[in-house]
């Protein structure tokens, strides 16, 4: 199992490699011990560039997945050999920085809740349709307290001041 990571971001306030030995626990939670994924932190600029090449959405996001096989597919070792490489995940930093202000949260929750929601694209999960973004979020909120995180949509959190809850 490997996290291959790339940080292309300035400011280091935030630990790479601690969220890569996460995602990492991640992969265990979901039964992927044998799969790798990429992980990489990026700014505004580049997630904006890819999210217009790659989705025609000419905006800042906050997480993209690039899964390398389609859904059907992801089962077993494709590549046949000790290890699968799931896919690449890139998160936005700045972007992630601006909402962990909304959720009132740290940036290193908001980017294991990015990681959690981008590794669940990576093994098909979707949230373009009701049933299927209950089911992810499900997922989400078991993943996140496989790694001690508490979600921030629960509604046990909504109490501070601006009505989010802390991750």
């Amino acid at each position: 199992m490997s996290v291959y990571l790339r940080d292309t971001t300035r400011a280091r306030r935030f630990d790479a490699s601690a969220l890569a030995r996460t995602a990492k626990r991640l992969l265990r939670a979901i039964g992927e011990e044998g799969s790798s994924l990429s992980l990489s932190f990026v700014g505004d600029a580049t997630i904006r560039r890819l999210n217009r090449e790659h989705r025609g959405k000419d905006r800042t996001t906050d997480v993209l997945s690039f899964p390398l096989y389609e859904p059907e597919v992801r089962k077993g070792n494709i590549a046949g050999g000790p290890e699968r490489m799931l896919g690449d995940i890139v998160i936005g930093v700045e972007q992630a920085r601006r909402q962990a202000l909304d959720y009132d949260a740290t940036l290193e929750a908001e980017l294991k809740r990015l990681l959690i929601h981008g590794l669940l694209h990576l093994v098909g999960h979707d949230h373009e349709v009701r049933d299927e973004r209950a089911r992810m979020e499900g997922e989400e909120r078991r993943l996140a307290a496989a790694i001690g995180l508490r979600w921030p949509y629960d509604p046990a959190s909504a109490a501070d001041s601006r009505g989010r809850g802390r991750v």
